[in-house]
């Protein structure tokens, strides 16, 4: 092969390559136009440009180009300045960027003077709840009402005059944007409320007075700060219903009468049981003396005995002895005291 046809070859294989190369620019350059070009174009258009190169940055760091972009003109239309790099760095965090983007016009439109960062911060703190920014947001702006103790209850509290009084009440609350991350939730504001309307209640000298006067609970309650540490504003507590209960000291005396009755009750059994006892051991103790008594008389006829034996006592003696105990049963026996026949002579 002569050096001119070699050269000719390797000048047509340089010109193959450079087309295929140009060739592979010019598709990659088409694909990219097709996937990101509309996407681009949106963007321009609307005053919030968006370079080629940072679109294919975002599908590369797996943020979807569209919902940034759509979210930026969005903010722009509104009068709102963010970059993409804000909106991108919320996305990666797990954020509802579509919702803090609505929530940041609402503020605005409302001069709330919320904050990107405040509102980034709301959505992630409400992450994996049923609430949003946007809604924390529509609650600063249109209060909600909490009904206390909850829908058709009511909260018992019982007067210094032992009448129970019911109770519900409705709270008229707005979002404190200030104290929403970190701020407790509706339940503690249910909570305090509760607690507040047991003790203005409790407080009151009778039940008449709450009936007469139900919005005194209120300005109680109300001087009380229940809304500190929460997320919300108490704006007003409004009494719903109330009505009378049940006389609960009165039934506290009853069950009190009844306790000390019954323990009046046992201290007697207690009482009579001990006089029980005690006059079983006194017949006891009788029964103890008559037998006494008995082995006393026993010794009698032995001691007469013994009498005769030592000369103290005569046959004469005896017989006037034997005499004396006939005479002393027949008068016995005439005046009809004939309890024991002989008697006389045991004793």
């Amino acid at each position: 092969m002569t050096p001119l046809l070699s050269s000719l070859l390797a000048a047509g294989n340089g010109k193959v390559i450079a087309a295929a190369a140009l060739a592979l620019a010019a598709l990659i350059i088409v694909l990219v136009l097709i996937k990101y070009g509309m996407i681009w174009v949106r963007a321009y258009v609307t005053g919030a440009p968006v370079s080629i190169v940072n679109l294919v940055a975002m599908s590369i760091r797996k943020v979807p180009p569209a919902l940034i972009v759509d979210s930026r003109i969005t903010a722009a239309k509104a009068g709102l300045t963010m970059t993409t790099d804000e909106l991108e760095a919320h996305y990666l965090s797990g954020g509802d960027i579509t919702s803090v983007v609505l929530a940041l016009i609402a503020a605005d439109k409302a001069g709330l003077g919320l904050s990107f960062d405040r509102a980034c911060a709301i959505d992630l703190a409400v992450k994996g709840t049923s609430k949003t920014v946007l809604e924390a947001v529509r609650t600063s702006i249109n209060p909600m009402v909490i009904d206390c103790p909850g829908t058709g209850r009511k909260i018992d509290a019982v007067a210094r005059d032992g009448i129970a009084v019911r109770a519900s009440a409705r709270v008229t609350v707005r979002t404190n944007l200030d104290r929403f991350v970190g701020g407790a939730t509706d339940e503690t504001i249910i909570a305090r409320v509760g607690e507040g309307i047991v003790t203005s209640i409790g407080s009151a000298k009778s039940y008449k007075d709450v009936l007469e006067n139900p919005d005194s609970i209120s300005h109680h309650v109300l001087e009380r700060g229940l809304d500190s540490g929460t997320a919300y504003e108490i704006l007003s507590i409004d009494i719903a219903d109330v009505d009378v209960g049940d006389n609960i000291g009165a039934k506290l005396q009853t069950e009190q009468a009844e306790a000390d009755k019954q323990i009046a009750q046992a201290k007697a059994e207690v009482r009579r049981a001990a006089a029980v006892a005690t006059e079983q051991e006194m017949a006891a103790r009788t029964q103890e003396q008559r037998a006494r008594v008995v082995e006393a008389e026993a010794e009698i006829p032995r001691a007469i005995a013994e009498a005769f034996r030592n000369g103290n006592l005569g046959i004469m003696d005896y017989t006037r002895y034997r005499n004396m105990v006939a005479d002393t049963d027949m008068r016995d026996h005439i005046a009809g005291n004939d309890k024991n026949d002989g008697g006389t002579e045991e004793i």
